[in-house]
């Protein structure tokens, strides 16, 4: 395990937090469960139908000790689910569609999280990342404040000689396509902060491009030069710089030479991507090439912490991600409406 990985599971071990999972008949998920319960990172509680759940488990060959089992058709169950989705959705939402998603363990655990009785939701595994980001928008909803619902990837590069292993955030690389610099600028912002929290080392932020510090124009540098603009306006708290190419923002010579008063320049941390299409070829390049190990894409932005997975997961992805939302996730506060 990664130096920040152990850092990252300690903090998750010391704050206790209650995780859902809402895939019983997937055994990738039923197996995690049972690690995470076992190893004590959180604890957990599987929503869905209780005889699925352990017809999944025989053939894992796991017990689930520890886990707590919450019956997707328990009457109670479905009809709290419906009644925060009215108060979530109001008249958007048809009494078909209602009693559809209430039945849904997927939505029955985003609300339990939203009513803080659990901390946060890792599911994703059989579900398309659209279902996820609905039952998170709608029954967590957005922080205070917030207004970009977007991903980050943490990434762990290997040791190269005596180095010690390189710790980068990569964000969005999941869920915006095209955001404008208001979104990029509170991506850069919300992924910094992320950054912090994970590693408990400084964020060093750069927004890139194909030019640095105005060694072309197009619309597109402009964008990423606003949202640092934008940003810095925000946060004057943090180091933030861009525009800056990806040699700029990794290389200390690269990066003294192009931008020699920046001090982010060369030592970048956090790596902001101008679009989707940049950010998903960034880290798999940095996954497939350089054998970095990318753990997410993690959820930032939402009012407490929800996760989606990779439908190619393994077990031991689904472990990882979890950890990572436990680490992040903070107490249950009362619901937002």
């Amino acid at each position: 395990m990664s130096a920040v990985m152990d850092r990252i599971r300690r903090t998750a071990k010391l704050r206790g937090r209650r995780l859902l999972l809402a895939e019983a008949g997937d055994e990738r998920i039923v197996r995690a469960a049972d690690r995470l319960a076992r190893e004590g990172i959180a604890r957990i509680g599987m929503v869905g139908s209780r005889a699925t759940l352990k017809e999944t488990a025989r053939r894992a060959g796991v017990a689930l000790t520890g886990v707590e089992v919450i019956e997707s058709g328990d009457a109670a169950e479905v009809e709290r689910t419906a009644a925060e989705l009215r108060a979530a959705r109001g008249e958007k939402l048809s009494g078909a569609d209602v009693g559809k998603y209430a039945s849904d363990p997927l939505f029955q655990a985003a609300t339990r999280v939203r009513l803080g009785l659990a901390d946060s939701f890792v599911v994703g595994a059989t579900r398309a990342t659209a279902d996820v980001l609905r039952a998170s928008l709608w029954l967590v909803g957005l922080a205070p404040g917030n207004r970009t619902l977007s991903s980050f990837f943490l990434m762990v590069c290997p040791p190269v000689g005596a180095a010690k292993e390189r710790v980068l955030v990569f964000a969005d690389c999941a869920v915006v396509p095209d955001p404008t610099a208001e979104q990029l600028a509170e991506i850069g912002v919300m992924a910094a902060d992320h950054f912090q929290r994970l590693t408990g080392e400084v964020p060093h932020t750069a927004f890139l491009s194909f030019s640095t510090r105005g060694s072309a124009e197009h619309p597109r540098i402009e964008k990423v030069r606003n949202a640092v603009a934008l940003a810095r306006a925000n946060r004057p708290d943090l180091h933030l710089d861009g525009e800056l190419q990806l040699d700029a923002a990794l290389d200390p010579g690269v990066g003294q030479r192009k931008a020699p008063d920046s001090v982010v320049a060369g030592h970048a941390n956090v790596l902001v991507f101008p679009d989707l299409d940049a950010g998903n070829i960034g880290y798999k390049l940095a996954q497939r090439l350089a054998g970095a190990q990318a753990y997410g894409p993690m959820l930032m932005g939402l009012a407490r912490q929800g996760n989606d997975l990779s439908r190619g997961c393994s077990a031991e992805d689904v472990v990882e991600t979890a950890t990572i939302a436990c680490a992040l996730a903070a107490a249950p506060a009362p619901a937002v409406t």
